[in-house]
């Protein structure tokens, strides 16, 4: 086996292996930001490339080491014959051109062709290209944020039913984050596209505002898992399916605030952008631990307390001899017998079975 997947092993198995994907960020793409068409709201525009400029500066000053965007096709090379649910690309560079402009970054093809190989050893099997070109949807957000270093691009499928499901998208982004972990690559990932727009419909000027703005106040908060439960349905009708490029980047990042978060509406597009560069939240202690080795003993003589009545008639008429039937620490037993229920949970029992015992020991007594 080689390193990266002895290292990957251990990141999917939890070893205390911190997530290396410092930062991100999710942006909109609307080609209108380079046409700027006179139905285009100057002052709006401006702002949005203010906030993504903010972002980038902010990214950027965390130096790292591999820059990853998610990007939907806008049915220009994923489409009638080809239509990939994931493509990572692998060439050595990506160009484009779009509203006169020149889009090229280099790729950084040895780590997309480790990353396919990665993926198809979690179970996901991406497409790889070494040809796709890069459109508006990547060049707008890399060109506001300010990107120079190599890039590597993941292209998703938004546009052409059937497409990967939010669950599936977010899962391939917590696979990228195991496997840049896993490398030690200090990774930012952006996600390209959304909110609500209709493009090529009768409903091009009736974007959903309430339900981005539902959807936005619970990633504020830092619930970026939510997005998981939008389903195709819900997508489809808010025109939102591009924000299957947001569910990937959700994945990556985890459950962390973003520390940028704005909301620019128009008559066709709603423009949000978000910003993250804090670590995630760390993970706190449940309420219901599982039951430590070295209080089994301790749970054994809680549970019979609790569901035996035998074994409480048993203490309640001797507690010190029952008590010595466990090897159980001076600590412990002090706690038994008085049946401390706050000093059993701080010790790490599980607080339902410290509950119960105390419960039905005390109804035996009043009875």
């Amino acid at each position: 086996m080689s390193t990266a997947q002895t290292k990957i092993g251990a990141a999917m198995q939890g070893r205390g292996v911190n997530s290396s994907v410092i930062g991100g960020a999710m942006l909109p793409h609307a080609p209108q930001f380079f046409t700027l068409p006179d139905t285009e709201d100057r002052d709006t525009v401006e702002r949005v490339r203010t906030v993504a400029a903010e972002i980038g500066v902010r990214l950027k000053a965390l130096a790292p080491d591999l820059w990853i965007i998610f990007s939907n096709d806008h049915a220009e090379q994923f489409f009638h014959q080809a239509a990939p649910p994931f493509a990572i690309h692998v060439g050595e560079v990506a160009e484009g051109t779009f509203a006169g402009r020149k889009f090229r970054w280099q790729i950084p093809s040895a780590i997309g062709f480790e990353l396919v190989r990665q993926m198809y050893r979690q179970g996901f099997d991406p497409a790889f290209t070494s040809v796709a070109k890069v459109d508006y949807a990547i060049g707008i957000p890399l060109t506001h944020l300010g990107v120079d270093d190599p890039v590597l691009p993941i292209y998703l499928n938004a546009y052409l039913p059937p497409q990967p499901t939010m669950e599936r998208c977010y899962a391939f982004g917590q696979a990228v984050a195991r496997i840049v972990t896993a490398l030690g690559l200090r990774t930012a990932v952006v996600a390209s596209g959304g909110m609500s727009h209709f493009p090529g419909t009768e409903r091009y000027s009736q974007p959903e505002l309430d339900w981005d703005k539902a959807l936005l106040e619970r990633l504020a908060a830092g619930n970026l898992k939510s997005l998981i439960g939008c389903d195709e349905a819900a997508l489809d009708a808010a025109g939102n399916v591009e924000l299957r490029c947001w569910a990937a980047a959700a994945g990556a990042l985890g459950e962390r605030r973003p520390d940028i978060v704005s909301m620019e509406p128009s008559w066709h597009h709603n423009y949000a952008s978000l910003g993250f560069f804090g670590q995630p939240a760390e993970d706190r202690e449940p309420h219901y631990p599982s039951i430590k080795p070295d209080l089994v003993e301790l749970t054994t003589a809680l549970h019979g307390l609790a569901h035996d009545e035998q074994r409480r008639s048993e203490y309640l008429a001797e507690p010190a001899a029952y008590a010595g039937h466990f090897r159980l620490t001076p600590p412990q037993t002090a706690a038994l017998l008085a049946l401390d229920t706050p000093a059993l949970v701080a010790m790490g029992v599980h607080p339902l079975v410290a509950f119960l015992a105390n419960m039905q020991v005390e109804r035996e007594r009043r009875s």
